[in-house]
């Protein structure tokens, strides 16, 4: 991953910056994913790490001295907070600062904060509402439905292929044209160089369409627990920076996250540092007025429903929009949807969830079967439409033609299968 060189901006009144070699040497935490830029451009964003105590009615200042009033601020808890924990948001946003404010259930949050904000310049002064306004719903919670227009995003890897077969293959070519058509998501991890940019040329391009795009958070250390799919951040203070850029990239715009697939499902070694490092990501990612973030909570073939929802509690699912079901698997949509509203009512009934519907046209070869099966099919076309009372949307997360792992013929993990992509889409749509 890389972090762009920081900006340095100050902080005003009780509040103060710690400068960016303290804070990666105290828990990882830092001034993160910051593009230089002049003052005129609008699309400037800064990131910072604060401490401040708030008054009784919970509120401090913060400046950015950056010459601009933000369009947007997003904030996110940090530090130390005695007693119960706050609800942030900021207003009162002008050229030099903004204001921060902290509410608990019990009323203002007066006492010491440490804060992380993401700050996006705007053209003019502003005191509308803050990325995260403590009288809106909880993080992580879209207003209304996250996909309400739409789902964004295509298939660049088969547009690609489609170009390659036009002259030798035009049928093939055809069936490439329309995968290439199809929204799929966007994975992010270790492969990415910088993941601020990658997320705000995504979120950029969809926001021109008024649809969602879909990421694929895919960093935890320890990934897939030494399986195929190995990797991930070194540490937890270098995932949480990562995850840190990841939501500056994202900002205030319309988003979806899916969180760590497989990361609840299959657990392996320090299995509190994993709750605590899907914690922390679920409150920086859905600090973001617009992100929903969705946990990965395995698939309908693999734990029972009780099981998961312990887990999903534990990783702070009561904080993120809801969980992702049957993410690079097999499993029926009507399956993964029975699953779903199993979890839903465990979890106490307000939860949301999506379904990955990219490879279970023709469902699973088996429940062992999950690694470039043969003779599957591409599934339902994303859609808010789900069916299920509180499925959010179909989408097609794993990107159909992405390879399992080696085997069954198959090259490394999410390496291009040209073949098995043509034969999922043959087998759904003939040809």
């Amino acid at each position: 991953m890389r972090i762009d060189r920081p900006a340095t901006p100050r902080l005003g009144g009780a509040a103060r910056l710690a400068t960016a070699g303290t804070l990666l040497a105290a828990a990882g935490l830092g001034i993160l994913a910051v593009r230089p830029a002049g003052a005129d451009d609008a699309a400037t964003r800064a990131t910072g790490v604060a401490s401040c105590t708030t008054d009784r009615e919970g509120y401090c200042r913060i400046e950015h001295h950056l010459g601009r009033a933000p369009a947007a601020v997003v904030v996110t808890l940090h530090g130390p907070a005695t007693g119960p924990i706050p609800r942030l948001g900021a207003d009162g946003f002008t050229a030099t600062d903004f204001r921060l404010r902290a509410v608990t259930p019990d009323g203002p949050y007066a006492g010491p904060l440490t804060v992380s904000y993401a700050v996006a310049l705007g053209g003019g002064p502003s005191s509308g509402p803050s990325a995260v306004d403590p009288s809106s719903a909880p993080p992580g919670a879209a207003a209304g439905s996250p996909f309400a227009g739409g789902v964004a995003g295509s298939h660049p890897k088969a547009a690609r292929q489609a170009t390659e077969w036009r002259a030798g293959r035009p049928a093939d070519a055809a069936l490439m044209d329309r995968l290439a058509r199809t929204p799929t998501a966007l994975w992010l991890g270790d492969w990415t160089a910088d993941v601020r940019a990658a997320a705000d040329a995504a979120v950029t391009e969809a926001a021109a369409t008024g649809a969602t795009p879909v990421l694929v958070a895919y960093n935890l250390p320890g990934r897939d627990c030494g399986g195929h799919s190995r990797g991930g951040a070194g540490d937890e203070a270098g995932y949480g920076a990562w995850i840190r850029a990841l939501a500056v990239g994202i900002g205030a715009r319309r988003a979806a996250v899916v969180l760590e697939p497989d990361g609840l499902a299959q657990l392996c070694g320090d299995t509190a540092a994993r709750y605590r490092m899907l914690g922390d990501a679920v409150g920086v990612l859905g600090a973001g007025p617009a992100t929903a973030v969705y946990l990965d909570a395995g698939n309908a073939l693999w734990l029972d429903a009780a099981t998961m929802v312990e887990r999903l509690r534990a990783a702070g699912v009561a904080r993120a929009r809801g969980f992702a079901l049957n993410v690079s698997n097999f499993a029926t949509t009507e399956s993964s949807i029975r699953y779903g509203e199993q979890i839903v009512a465990g979890l106490g009934g307000a939860a949301h969830y999506v379904v990955d519907t990219g490879r279970n046209g023709n469902g699973p070869l088996s429940a062992a079967d999950w690694c470039n099966p043969p003779g599957r099919a591409l599934g339902a076309a994303p859609t808010a439409n789900a069916g299920g009372a509180h499925a959010d949307a179909l989408l097609w997360i794993k990107v159909p033609g992405d390879s399992d792992g080696p085997c069954n013929g198959g090259p490394a993990a999410g390496a291009w299968m040209p073949e098995y992509a043509l034969g999922l889409a043959r087998a759904a749509w003939g040809g």
